[in-house]
């Protein structure tokens, strides 16, 4: 290393420590836990580029550490460095911005596909929920954040990215190319099952969802239907507005959810009687593809007694982030607050348990019978394989037709 390098970092770790003694005899916090952290990182700093084996390079010595911090927090928290935040607001603002329809977590050091819209690139590129991405257009994602990979994957529309997939119970990557597109709202499937039931199928929570949910029961009530099913497995979009609003349509009295945060005030979002429209059964399938806004919706009907929740329990993605943007050019997506089920516990972290559990019935497309190869169940937290067709043959979707044929006095409105 050079001796200007030397230099400047030796600058950085004294003004570090500097600020954290100067800090804490101010007394500008009761808390000097931060001040030690920051004398211990400055310290870290200089054994770095003192005595490591090689010359390192401490801009990619100090992006990696801040990756890592923010990492630490949760799968959704980003760092973006100063070009990554420029490439961001460019895509951003541009018209011509095509994406590729894939809603993405971490999970065992990979980032993975939690859901993926229909029609779009992934669903057209065989990509399905449960895929790990071991790299995104080259780069390994075991070192990289969310935030970092939907910036990569979100491009111009009409242009390829390629992705290293890792199929459930296989070892190596399949390299698949996405064609990125500009993605319109994907509508909501509506299908007759039953002379009194209909199924409606959500494939994203976006803004004005509500309201078409609102306007499809109305007319399915002037149908003599009298049974509504609501799938909202492979939803992982939209606001939470959409969901509270939603749920305001079934529940009549009680919390649909809490969103609580340190620097968020509290907010309480209670039932709202004369937004009720619907007050015949409900029942609403879920699964680990189901994240967001969509477990907030199915909290609350859980939380509420409203009607049956079945399937398995959901991702736990239910938070919100803000992006922050720093002195340097670079940005945090930070998560701010959480969103808690009405019994105060946080859905990031325990997601929604159906009142009815329900496996899914895995693909058979492993040639591989490793048990090693996947966790064991009660240490799961991973997408599953999406809903297939509603049929018969999809046990969740047959059990919540069992119960809605068989209704219960409890499951009336609340």
């Amino acid at each position: 290393m050079n001796r200007t390098a030397r230099i400047g970092i030796l600058c950085a770790s004294v003004a570090i420590f500097c600020y954290a003694g100067i800090g804490h005899v101010l007394g500008r916090t009761s808390d000097d836990k931060a001040y030690k952290s920051l004398t211990v990182y400055g310290e870290v700093l200089q054994k770095v580029q003192n005595d490591y084996v090689d010359d390192p390079n401490m801009r990619t010595v100090t992006a990696g550490s801040l990756h890592g911090m923010l990492e630490s927090l949760d799968p959704q928290s980003s760092y973006l460095t100063p070009r990554e935040y420029d490439e961001y607001k460019k895509k951003l603002a541009s018209a011509g911005t095509g994406e590729t329809g894939l809603t993405l977590s971490k999970r065992y050091g990979y980032v993975i596909v939690l859901s993926v819209l229909p029609d779009s690139p992934g669903t057209k590129a065989g990509i399905r929920s449960g895929d790990i991405f071991e790299s995104i257009s080259g780069f390994t994602t075991r070192d990289m954040s969310v935030g970092q990979a939907v910036n990569l994957l979100n491009g111009q529309a009409g242009t390829g990215i390629k992705v290293g997939v890792i199929r459930r119970g296989k070892a190596t990557p399949e390299e698949v190319d996405v064609v990125r597109e500009r993605l319109a709202t994907p509508k909501i499937i509506v299908q007759k099952v039953d002379p009194d039931i209909l199924v409606l199928r959500i494939p994203t929570l976006d803004a004005g969802r509500a309201d078409e949910i609102h306007n499809r029961l109305l007319e399915a009530e002037k149908q003599g239907i009298r049974k509504v099913i609501l799938d909202v497995r492979e939803c992982g979009r939209g606001p939470v507005s959409e969901a509270i609003a939603t749920a305001r349509l079934f529940v009549s009295t009680g919390t649909i959810s809490t969103l609580r945060g340190q620097t968020v005030s509290t907010q309480v979002f209670s039932a709202e009687p004369k937004q009720v429209i619907w007050k015949n059964p409900v029942a609403v399938l879920i699964d680990a593809t189901t994240s967001g806004a969509a477990e907030v919706l199915a909290s609350a009907i859980v939380a509420n007694h409203r009607g049956d929740v079945v399937g398995e329990r959901t991702f736990g993605l239910a938070s919100e982030q803000k992006l922050i943007t720093l002195d340097d050019g670079s940005a945090l997506i930070l998560t701010v607050a959480n969103y808690y089920n009405p019994g105060g516990k946080s859905i990031l972290e325990e997601g929604v348990t159906p009142t009815e559990v329900v496996r899914a019935i895995a693909e058979d497309d492993s040639d591989t019978t490793d048990e090693e190869t996947a966790p064991a169940p009660e240490a799961q937290k991973e997408p599953g394989l999406g809903p297939r067709p509603l049929s018969p043959e999809d046990p969740i979707f047959h059990r919540a037709l069992d119960l809605l044929r068989t209704p219960a006095p409890a499951k009336k409105a609340a």
